[in-house]
């Protein structure tokens, strides 16, 4: 009969006795983690201990040129003018976002330019995304001419600096475009010239505030299959949610209507407007980021078995739906972690709009640093603003990378 070794745990709860050699690897253990437990109190106690030090020389600093440390200004009237954004301000029917004006404070100043960083941000990572994963599949095409040209874009993006790129979508190109009163009508939608890009957009129509009962009820039902463990449950959450969805659309009506752009010889009534500064800014980040995204796709499909690619082809698939039914939806959990940097680092590049003159946050706290003095305050502010940004695409790459790993586990 075959003996089975106990760990010391085991022979702890049983009331054995422990070997000599057993509680010499106990002790040592022990030993290991209280160094490790000291060691990395040390560091943190120095790394604290460093930022209180240059805290208290930085308050010393401002004691001495009296200069004190308060947010109040942020509650006085900015006096300036904004080109775009909107803000939070009360109104009959409680708080809601307006276009930002100059009797408005620095607070809504500030909330202003967060909110140009936030629809840049998801506007720019969505055109990356899609541009990125369309260039990279284009890199590993037959096709001589998919593959180069792609190839040459990844370069020559990559290799060139941002700034420079929005300069040049914004100068040579967003610019030089015709004005609004010779802009040409695109595909009888998009209206592109030097005042701005104007695209269809979604109105809400007399119907919304009825389906709109409806969608919360769905909403709700699809949260409930989330937190649902179980498969089958989960199914039937999202299925209830869906028939909500139509119900609701059966009974309100359409709620959104599309909403075309009509342009005069001054000025475009209808649809969505984006200045020249926000759409060169978009279209640069966009572009920029997509040749990342592309390498990174790449990579990520290439570190994929050759085995699946023999598997797809031993299944009768082409190459093109192997690659899109086989082997991108594996290489989907070796893409998402770099994404999700990347993400990051879209969000902290729309600083670059102050070289265009568009009113993202670093730009808004520029001007009011300049009219308040509160450089210190302005710019602690903004850093903040920044890290819970990146934080928050931070947490939700993570969430989605879990989930995916768990499936894929599974």
């Amino acid at each position: 009969m075959s003996q089975v070794k106990l760990s010391s745990t085991e022979n702890r709860s049983l009331g054995r006795p422990l070997s000599p050699a057993s509680q010499s690897e106990l002790k040592r253990r022990r030993l290991a983690r209280t160094r490790a437990a000291a060691i990395q109190t040390l560091i943190l106690a120095g790394i604290v201990a460093t930022v209180l030090a240059f805290l208290g020389l930085v308050w010393e600093g401002l004691r001495r040129h009296g200069i004190g440390f308060s947010l109040d200004f942020l509650e006085q009237p900015a006096g300036f003018n904004l080109s775009e954004g909107l803000t939070i301000a009360k109104s009959p029917h409680g708080l809601s976002l307006v276009p930002f004006n100059s009797q408005q404070t620095y607070a809504q100043a500030l909330f202003a330019g967060f909110y140009n960083t936030l629809v840049v941000t998801l506007i720019s990572i969505v055109l990356a995304t899609v541009v990125g994963v369309i260039v990279g599949v284009g890199r590993m095409s037959r096709n001589w001419i998919v593959k180069n040209w792609a190839w040459a874009f990844v370069e020559l993006i990559r290799n060139t600096p941002l700034l420079i790129q929005l300069i040049f979508w914004y100068f040579a190109v967003l610019l030089q475009l015709p004005s609004l009163a010779d802009a040409s009508l695109l595909h009888g939608a998009l209206i592109a010239s030097r005042q701005g890009v104007f695209i269809p957009w979604l109105v809400a129509t007399p119907a919304f505030s009825r389906c709109a009962w409806f969608a919360g009820l769905a909403v709700a039902v699809f949260a409930i299959g989330v937190l649902l463990r179980t498969p089958g449950g989960r199914r039937a959450a999202f299925a209830i949610g869906a028939g909500v969805l139509v119900l609701g659309l059966a009974f309100a009506g359409r709620p959104f209507s599309i909403d075309m752009p009509q342009a005069s010889a001054f000025s475009v009534s209808g649809g969505a407007g984006f200045s020249p500064e926000m759409a060169s800014l978009i279209i640069a980040l966009g572009v920029n980021f997509a040749a990342y995204v592309a390498e990174v796709v790449r990579g990520a499909v290439q570190s994929i078995d050759k085995g699946q690619w023999e598997a797809a082809a031993a299944l009768g698939l082409a190459h093109r739906e192997s690659l899109w039914v086989v082997v991108l939806p594996q290489a989907v959990r070796v893409i998402l972690p770099s994404l999700g940097n990347l993400y990051v680092t879209v969000a902290k590049s729309t600083s670059f709009a102050i070289a265009i003159g568009f009113p993202d946050m670093f730009s808004v706290y520029g001007t009011v640093a300049n009219q308040t003095g509160r450089a210190l305050e302005g710019i602690i502010i903004v850093m903040v603003v920044y890290t819970l940004i990146s934080l928050s695409i931070s947490a939700i790459a993570n969430l989605y990378n879990r989930r995916v790993m768990k499936k894929g586990a599974r």
